[in-house]
């Protein structure tokens, strides 16, 4: 039997991109995928909504319920996790993916744009954690997962964009904190990161469009990553600041070619890494 058939796994932003293949391997191991995001009706530049990626999961083998939330609600995130709870019994899994980004340095950071990265990132992290934690107490084996890098103090990973790094930082202090603090309920808490760009929307539409996207890794890789953590124990697992290759590596995965987007292209190392 799959370690996840059954499981309930709370994935913020997960109607596309690496959230949404997170979903589905998940799906294809028998778990009941929570879509929690906002998009309800397609957008030109961004494929897919709550209800499609609900499809394709179920589609899957497994069972999906979404549900719209923007994260920086916490009515929002609380009738999200109370429809979970109420469809499939409890949560076991949170999966903190969904993050907001913008790489500008500070004078040409609006305040809105500031305040959306940390509103999204840090707080929205605290918020589904907070209000997810009470479910994944009574669970078996539960897991917190954010997707955020390792805490580096090096000025070179601020002083290019320090208003992104501090709101992505911040997801990882909640890994940092929260895997001490959850210890003595055995939450395994940790962090994911990839080795390489991922090919995302964020990528082609933010940062390097279709150049970037071919030097990228799939958002495979990540699921991937993900499912070898999310089924080790959640007692022994925490604290940790996981780079995918280097969990497939311990899976004895070291062939990663089916990943890329482009044998020909070499890959962009990611930031923060």
């Amino acid at each position: 039997m799959s370690t996840f058939k059954g499981k309930t796994v709370f994935i913020t932003g997960s109607s596309r991109g690496i959230g949404k293949a997170m979903g589905l391997k998940l799906a294809s191991e028998g778990a009941n995928i929570i879509i929690a995001a906002k998009t309800t009706e397609p957008h030109p530049k961004l494929p897919g909504t709550i209800y499609t990626a609900a499809e394709e999961m179920i589609a899957a083998g497994g069972n999906a319920l979404p549900v719209v939330v923007d994260i920086r609600s916490e009515e929002l995130v609380q009738q999200a996790v109370d429809k979970a709870v109420a469809e499939f019994g409890g949560i076991d899994i949170l999966i903190n993916n969904a993050s907001a980004i913008n790489l500008s340095p500070t004078e040409h950071v609006t305040m809105k744009r500031y305040d959306l990265m940390h509103s999204v990132n840090t707080r929205g992290t605290f918020l589904c954690t907070k209000l997810c934690l009470p479910h994944l107490k009574k669970a078996a084996n539960p897991h917190i997962l954010n997707l955020s890098p390792p805490l580096n103090m090096d000025p070179k990973w601020f002083c290019n964009h320090v208003a992104y790094t501090m709101a992505k930082y911040g997801m990882s202090m909640c890994v940092l904190g929260h895997a001490e603090e959850f210890k003595e309920d055995g939450i395994g808490v940790n962090a994911l990161w990839p080795r390489t760009t991922i090919d995302t929307a964020a990528v082609r539409n933010l940062l390097g469009g279709e150049a970037l996207s071919k030097q990228s890794r799939t958002p495979d890789i990540i699921a991937d990553a993900a499912f070898y953590i999310l089924r080790r124990d959640s007692k022994t697992t925490t604290g940790n600041f996981f780079i995918d290759d280097e969990v497939l590596a311990e899976e004895g995965i070291t062939d990663l070619d089916q990943y890329a987007v482009d044998l020909s292209c070499d890959l962009m190392p990611d930031f923060f890494v």
